[in-house]
């Protein structure tokens, strides 16, 4: 196996990886730095967007728009010009929160708590740094840690909404050893 950098860029908190298969770009964040980054394969060139505000993740609209999520809520960001609209406001009066992990579940709604057709709700009560998200392929099972727990939990949810059903239970425990739970892929 061969490893190599992609990028030289330095990031203060770099979170939220995202592939665009179609124009076959990766996209992340600096949040701390308040910047999206967009590396296109093709080519090779890379781009570094600042942002008026801490975000650090990022879902496709379409091929012209993309949501991105913030410290003060969901934006749309226009591709070619950059421009951003917020879309929704989450919890703005709240100096001390900020996204942080989130991922796109099969049918199209987005957890960084849960967002789908226009609406938004937070998941969890006791959540404080939301962290390796993802689903089973049949979006039938969630998966994601609260990184101060260093616990990664599982739970049920409807595949047709991308909302869980019932509450999580324990799928690892990472407690005393090292390491942190942060990032994850799921195959099956």
């Amino acid at each position: 196996m061969s490893v190599s950098v992609l990028s030289g860029a330095v990031c203060h908190l770099g979170e939220g990886p995202t592939f665009d298969v179609t124009s076959q770009t990766l996209f992340w964040f600096d949040i701390l730095g308040r910047r999206l980054y967009e590396h296109r394969l093709i080519d090779g060139r890379e781009t570094a967007h600042d942002l008026p505000f801490m975000a650090s993740a990022l879902a496709a609209i379409d091929g012209d728009r993309q949501l991105i999520v913030a410290e003060d809520g969901l934006h749309v960001r226009d591709r070619i010009t950059g421009r951003l609209m917020r879309r929704v406001a989450v919890e703005e009066n709240n100096p001390v929160t900020r996204s942080n992990d989130s991922r796109t579940h099969p049918c199209g709604a987005l957890w960084f708590g849960w967002y789908f057709e226009g609406e938004v709700r937070r998941l969890y009560d006791r959540i404080t740094i939301p962290n390796g998200i993802c689903f089973s392929p049949d979006g039938r099972t969630a998966y994601f840690t609260d990184t101060t727990t260093d616990r990664y939990l599982r739970v049920d949810v409807d595949p047709k909404t991308g909302l869980p059903q019932g509450d999580p239970g324990l799928f690892f425990d990472n407690t005393g050893r090292g390491g942190g739970l942060d990032g994850s892929v799921c195959d099956g």
